[in-house]
């Protein structure tokens, strides 16, 4: 199939999701299965967050752990997953913390990464944009743009479904510039700050740490992000997961590293879990 058609086949895909009609659940709290987070006082023992390991030995389960997800996530019936799309979507766009954003970096999802849907998410954002009607722009949206194979993605805002184009691995991402030619805005060089961050990963546990797919993108742009709000004196903003419950490891600690940069707070199919100081604060 040629990258063109690619494109165009996405473009519908993603066009047919953010369209179809689907039911709001009744909220529910989310209970934790296990121990609530671990809030530390001066001097108290380093929250489980913070425990890092070698290298050598984090890699190793890592690789253990990836694959396990990766066949559960495969095992997870589209029934399932369909479900949990519309529930996890609903509980973020129904809070409070995402109406009052006023900008926002958002992953686009891939279904064959199987990734959760973030298609209603972001044609939210973008039909309140209302750029093509003069309104006032409600949130700003930046999504990701992967640059190279060494961990460099950059967040570009977009403000129309017509400013993803499919990349040689059929994912929508921002197209270099927009239909005037103009580039997109990255959102390391945007004068004003965001204030939450819809991240993607392959696991996650309870005490905020998260696994990625081995590529270091996020890391790498989180830790770019976090250096810029300090520079400006900016509220850091929320770091928040997206879930499947096939995703979240109830028993165990996933190894975590100096350059591994822990989430905020988890949205699963069974509610919004915040899990840092500043989510417990805001959330």
């Amino acid at each position: 199939m040629s990258g063109h058609r690619g494109g165009v086949l996405c473009k519908a895909a993603y066009f047919l999701m953010t369209h179809c009609h689907h039911h709001h659940p009744t909220h529910r709290a989310f209970l934790p299965s296990i121990a609530v987070p671990v809030r530390c006082a001066a001097g108290s023992a380093t929250p489980p967050s913070a425990v890092v390991m070698s290298d050598t030995a984090a890699l190793q389960q890592k690789r253990a752990l990836r694959s396990r997800i990766r066949k559960a996530l495969k095992e997870f019936s589209p029934a399932q997953r369909a479900q949990e799309d519309v529930e996890i979507q609903n509980f973020v766009l129904n809070s409070s913390w995402f109406k009052s954003c006023k900008g926002l970096c958002a992953y686009i999802s891939c279904k064959s990464l199987r990734e959760v849907d973030t298609s209603r998410i972001i044609a939210d954002v973008l039909k309140n944009s209302g750029a093509e009607h003069g309104l006032q722009v409600m949130k700003k949206l930046y999504v990701p743009r992967v640059e190279d194979k060494n961990s460099h993605m950059r967040m570009l805002r977009i403000s129309t479904i017509e400013d993803l184009v499919a990349n040689s691995m059929n994912i929508l991402e921002p197209s270099p510039v927009d239909s005037d030619q103009s580039e997109h805005e990255d959102v390391l060089l945007a004068s004003q700050p965001v204030d939450l961050l819809l991240l993607p990963g392959l696991a996650f546990d309870r005490h905020g740490r998260r696994l990625g797919r081995g590529g270091g993108y996020y890391d790498v742009f989180l830790r770019k992000y976090e250096e810029l709000a300090n520079q400006q004196n900016w509220k850091q903003p929320l770091r928040v997961a997206l879930a499947y419950t096939v995703q979240i490891v109830e028993d165990e600690l996933i190894p975590m590293t100096e350059t591994d940069v822990p989430v905020d707070a988890l949205v699963s199919s069974n509610g919004v879990f915040p899990i840092s100081p500043a989510a417990l604060e805001r959330m």
